[in-house]
């Protein structure tokens, strides 16, 4: 999901700088095609929103990839408790067991 959020904000911003960057006087050129400024306007937009939609997409991305390496973490965590406990009652068995063959 950040890839995605990345790409869409490089798009976004490659339609916004193409559009200024090849206007040039009273007429209306993006990449040097003739457009209609109401086209001009919606490819303005258009490139707005992936924009946004990007760093919604990279944010959410970020978070979601922060909850689960927290996630990993904490069972992980839990696991080596798991065999330390495992290996005390192990250990207590001998013990026990040792106990009795004498």
């Amino acid at each position: 999901m950040v890839i995605l959020g990345l790409l869409l904000i490089v798009l976004g911003a490659v339609a916004i700088v193409a559009a200024i960057g090849t206007a040039e006087g009273t007429g209306v050129q993006l990449l040097g095609t003739d457009i209609s400024p109401v086209a001009l306007f919606f490819i303005g937009l258009g490139a707005g929103v992936a924009i946004l939609w990007g760093f919604g997409l990279t944010k959410w991305g970020t978070k979601r990839t922060i909850r689960q390496r927290r996630e990993s973490k904490k069972l992980s965590e839990l696991s080596e408790k798991l065999e330390e406990r495992e290996a005390e009652r192990r250990e207590e068995r001998r013990e026990e067991d040792d106990g009795r063959s004498v």
